[in-house]
């Protein structure tokens, strides 16, 4: 393998570790980055207790990096709270309480929305935020629930300019969709994002989990989308890690070899159902081009969810991001929940996701390997 399989990257706190193709994504040795305990010191309101922090979008504001990270009250309902750090991986600064909650007749809204069913579709709660940044504008895309209809989710738009002030868009799809994803420019003078498919009934777009969908847009904040009807990845097929479910995490990542998509993928076991990362690499002037590599970038371990032996965990065996951002000199921080339970960060290289997608690829569609073994 050539030396692009090989790169020493720098948490950012003077902390130095290699990563390469065998071992693509290194943990940061301070995880959890954030706990549930250390929201509940933050939101001392006993109707805001929490019993998780995880899935958690992020951005830069000033020079510090956003965190939006998803919280369960003892409820159970998920709510969004705020993270800042300097150098994004420790001395994160709390909000005082949950940034963003279902929404009500107080909120602000975008001209047009249709308040009464936008309010009724977030009921249930707010999950899985993911942010990209737009000119001076912030454009969050999060799952919406509603409360008393089963399955019924929304993928929502929520824009910001300073993370103080927000305006509800409403549905980004009138349909079930559980993950959308925005590419951060235009291409081919058209707005990108990536889609995965929710629902349980025939009558919408069909594919419940097993595929990831394209969609263009003239205008990233119309809600107005085309998807064709062909699946850009897909799954339902082994062995594969991802053999079961699969969605984009992060908002893709713009490199020179092409945008780093970090997905996720579940394959069933007799002892129930592991999330890893994987990663994609999609051409730069036409995204539905695909390099997928076979080989996950994370699988989940006991050392993604380090509480107290008294404290609650979620969903074992589970690594999930909705965030992650690049840098100049091509490290990738990737902020992933544990167990659903507390906040991670880990480290990669866009040389070492690359190489993986150019050297150990599978057939996007049919899941084939695309090397020898």
């Amino acid at each position: 393998m050539t030396d692009m399989a090989n790169r020493v990257v720098d948490f950012g706190d003077g902390r130095r570790i290699e990563v390469n193709i065998n071992k693509p994504v290194a943990r940061y040795p301070g995880n959890p980055i954030i706990t549930a305990q250390d929201v509940n010191q933050a939101w001392r309101d006993p109707a805001h207790q929490v019993t998780t922090i995880h899935n958690a979008g992020i951005n830069i504001l000033n020079g510090k990096t956003v965190m939006l990270f998803r919280s369960h009250l003892r409820c159970g309902m998920s709510v969004l709270g705020m993270a800042k750090s300097k150098n994004g991986v420790d001395n994160w600064e709390l909000s005082p309480g949950p940034a963003l909650k279902p929404a009500t007749k107080q909120d602000t809204f975008v001209d047009g929305v249709d308040v009464e069913t936008l309010i009724e579709n977030e009921t249930g709660g707010l999950e899985d935020a993911r942010i990209t940044k737009f000119g001076d504008e912030y454009a969050i895309s999060y799952s919406a629930y509603h409360a008393m209809v089963e399955d019924r989710v929304r993928v929502s738009l929520i824009t910001t300019k300073d993370f103080n002030s927000f305006t509800r868009h409403g549905p980004i799809l009138n349909l079930d969709m559980r993950n959308v994803v925005l590419f951060s420019e235009k291409i081919n003078n058209k707005y990108t994002a990536l889609f995965r498919p929710n629902d349980v009934s025939p009558d919408e777009t069909g594919g419940k989990y097993t595929q990831i969908r394209i969609g263009y847009s003239d205008d990233w904040k119309s809600n107005v989308w085309e998807l064709p009807e062909t699946p850009i990845m897909q799954t339902g097929f082994g062995p594969s890690a991802f053999s079961n479910k699969i969605g984009p995490c992060a908002p893709p990542i713009k490199t020179a070899k092409g945008w780093l998509n970090i997905f996720h993928g579940v394959r069933t076991t007799m002892d129930g159902n592991p999330y890893v990362l994987g990663v994609a690499l999609h051409d730069l002037n036409d995204p539905a081009s695909i390099k997928m590599s076979s080989i996950p970038i994370l699988f989940p371990s006991r050392a993604d969810c380090k509480i107290e032996t008294d404290r609650y965990i979620h969903v074992p065996n589970v690594v999930f991001c909705c965030g992650a951002a690049g840098r100049e000199n091509g490290s990738i921080l990737i902020y992933y929940g544990g167990n659903d339970t507390v906040m991670n960060v880990g480290i990669t290289h866009e040389d070492v996701l690359v190489a993986l997608c150019e050297h150990y690829a599978q057939d996007a569609l049919t899941g084939r390997l695309l090397y020898s073994i």
